[in-house]
């Protein structure tokens, strides 16, 4: 059995994936560096699953920029604490946890972290499963608890129903009671999401979603509508939505929409669009632990994680060029 490591660590060698400058997956180096002892109020971890999510393609990208370059990417892992920084006294070494949110940095097979930033993990929670849905978990709390509280009878539509945050948030909102209506592209994907709980599918390539999903709901629209995809889908999905219902736009995988008119809104359609930010969300400690206590719960009571890649850290690269291409389904982890 070896003996637990020392609560103050001298600096150690750690791979990491870094990025030089904003553009293309060929901007993400990697190398080692020096990983200094944890300072106060710190922990160090090693990680042992990283999840890959798209919000690292928007910082790779500069469209969300970091604070400075070269930088670190990645917004989410799980791992073991290695050491602990003065004054830290709720974690300690040997001990299971995750994490979600910035500041990024988890494209590294160990890093430092504020304690206030690491959650526990359960027993029962696997480290890979913490990786690959956490953030997304908080999301949807944050999604069906905040934006818009989903109540049983509620029909929802939620935009790449087969994508990882799409996985949850069918779960999610099937087991709040909702009927769940779903985009996705490829009869793959749509059984895919249908074996996680999806009601109804639409192939958004073959069909006008639009068209479809009123003709579904006898023309009165779905209640609440969650859109990750952005751009000219966004601005067609305000009218799949009832009179006073609301649409959350969380992403825009193919691009910005151009400025909306709120004409779109109302008085005619009298909807709600929202624009939440589960990084605002989690900046929050109250909020952040909750969320991670809420998906927590969620798994117990089956919520399922569907890991649908894992590379080494290494090629974190290719990694995201999966993601952008839409090649992928389920989460994608990386092995330090």
């Amino acid at each position: 059995m070896t003996s637990s490591p020392a609560p103050h660590a001298s600096s150690r060698p750690v791979v990491q994936v870094a990025l030089a400058e904003y553009g293309n997956v060929s901007q993400l180096k990697v190398g080692e560096a020096a990983l200094p002892a944890p300072a106060a109020g710190e922990v160090q971890i090693r990680h042992t699953a990283i999840g890959v999510n798209f919000v690292d393609i928007y910082h790779r990208t500069g469209r969300y920029a970091l604070p400075a370059l070269p930088a670190v990417l990645g917004v989410e892992a799980s791992g073991v604490v290695e050491a602990v920084g003065p004054g830290v006294e709720s974690l300690h070494p040997g001990q299971r946890v995750a994490y979600a949110g910035l500041p990024a940095g988890s494209y590294a097979s160990a890093r430092n972290l504020a304690a206030d930033r690491v959650i526990p993990l359960p027993d029962d929670i696997d480290d890979d499963v913490a990786a690959s849905l956490l953030l997304r978990g908080i999301t949807a709390h944050m999604l069906s608890a905040y934006v818009y509280p989903i109540k049983a009878g509620d029909t929802v539509l939620i935009h790449a129903a087969a994508g990882g945050l799409g996985l949850v948030m069918v779960q999610w909102a099937k087991a709040l009671g909702a009927r769940v209506i779903g985009t996705v592209g490829s009869t793959a994907k749509a059984e895919l999401a249908k074996a996680h709980g999806l009601d109804e599918v639409i192939l958004y390539r073959e069909q006008d979603f639009g068209a479809a999903i009123l003709s579904m709901t006898d023309g009165r629209g779905v209640d609440y509508a969650i859109d990750g995809i952005g751009g000219t889908t966004l601005v067609e999905t305000l009218g799949t939505v009832r009179p006073f219902g609301v649409v959350a736009s969380v992403g825009q995988v193919s691009g910005d929409p151009a400025p909306i008119d709120l004409s779109l809104l109302g008085p005619a359609r009298s909807i709600s669009l929202s624009r939440p930010s589960v990084f605002r969300f989690v900046s929050d400690p109250v909020r952040y632990r909750e969320g991670g206590l809420a998906t927590f719960e969620r798994l117990r009571k089956g919520l399922k994680a569907k890991i649908g890649t894992v590379l080494p850290l290494a090629q974190a690269a290719e990694a995201q060029r999966r993601l952008e291409r839409g090649e992928t389904s389920g989460s994608i982890l990386l092995r330090p």
